[in-house]
């Protein structure tokens, strides 16, 4: 006999199990996702780690991260392989006098990446500067001057548009404007620009909200104590809507670094020796000096010389060291943005 069924037992809707079942594929999803992002940056980590760290002190290549990209000479010097960049062959030959034999060069494989770590800060840092002055600006008059009119409304729709642009027109639209246009040059101060240009349109959506966020009784105590309009912004919007624009400094940030096709066309060399401080005639020169970059170095290590063992520990250990210099950049922005949420609540 079979024992009676709960009257009061809730039976799922068709249209409960399909939500249900949407809620199960996305989850999935989102872990498979999680498990491959994992898995490449994991990779990454284990084969760039094992040759930028070593086992014998100061238990880090420091060559790697102080010397320049130099071209690698395999040979066989009395029996013996050897492994040398251009300056140490030139030397070694200069000083021995026996044969080399099974002469092998490898472009890129030697030295190390500091001109493009220095290269790829600095592109960072003016990019990101300029981002946030033009998008903070332009988020201000959006939030708190401008009037709900359809030119407003072409413009948003137009911020949001740019943000869907792939990287390869900010490219050439920079290399077009800064470059040729400007007469700037393959340079710091052209590359920095066009990759500000490329974040600017989600700074402006996310400081634009920011500010939209901040209660609307900051901006009414402040006006009715005598304070002018800008007053108001400045001391009562500004530092509670900081937390969320650095939120989008931090995703701008990530973006800006790895970007290979704007940096390609106006700010990157294949080869720099000199550093943008080094042999200047005078100050602005700085500006209009191109630089070395870590994705544009990974890019041409990867597909622009032939392949072999001696590339690929280049390539792991740039990929390593790039994700390093990104993570450290973006740990500082989340600091500052954990201490302006602190220090501004409400």
């Amino acid at each position: 006999m079979h024992a009676p069924s709960n009257i009061f037992q809730h039976k799922a809707t068709i249209g409960q199990r399909a939500e249900a079942a949407t809620f199960w594929v996305v989850r999935i999803m989102t872990y498979l996702i999680l498990l491959f992002t994992a898995y490449i940056v994991g990779d990454i980590a284990v084969k760039g780690g094992s040759f930028l760290f070593t086992t014998t002190p100061p238990f880090v290549n420091v060559e790697f991260l102080t010397a320049a990209p130099e071209t690698l000479y395999v040979f066989n010097y009395e029996g013996e392989k050897m492994e040398m960049g251009d300056r140490a062959y030139r030397k070694f030959i200069g000083t021995h006098t026996g044969e080399v034999s099974d002469l092998e060069t490898v472009a890129y494989s030697a030295g190390g990446i500091f001109p493009c770590i220095v290269g790829t800060v600095l592109l960072v840092i003016g990019a990101m500067t300029i981002a946030l002055v033009l998008g903070i600006s332009a988020a201000i008059y959006l939030s708190e001057y401008s009037r709900p009119t359809k030119t407003i409304q072409a413009i948003r729709l137009a911020i949001l548009n740019l943000a869907g642009v792939p990287s390869i027109v900010f490219g050439l639209f920079g290399f077009a404007m800064f470059v040729l246009a400007f007469g700037w040059g393959v340079s710091l101060l052209a590359g920095c620009f066009t990759l500000a240009f490329m974040v600017l349109p989600v700074i402006i959506t996310a400081s634009e909200e920011s500010l939209r966020a901040v209660p609307q009784g900051f901006r009414e105590g402040s006006l009715a104590l005598g304070a002018t309009k800008w007053q108001s912004i400045r001391t009562n919007v500004l530092p509670y809507a900081m937390s969320g624009m650095l939120t989008s400094s931090i995703l701008g940030i990530a973006r800006v670094a790895g970007e290979t096709a704007p940096i390609m066309f106006t700010a990157a060399f294949v080869v720099r020796d000199e550093l943008p401080w080094e042999n200047l005639d005078k100050w602005t020169s700085f500006f209009f000096q191109g630089v070395m970059a870590l994705p544009y170095h990974i890019y041409v290590v990867s597909s622009k010389i032939p392949q072999n063992e001696y590339t690929q520990r280049v390539q792991y250990g740039t990929a390593f060291v790039f994700l390093l210099v990104v993570a450290a950049i973006a740990v500082c922005s989340i600091i500052l943005r954990a201490k302006v949420r602190k220090k501004y609540k409400w």
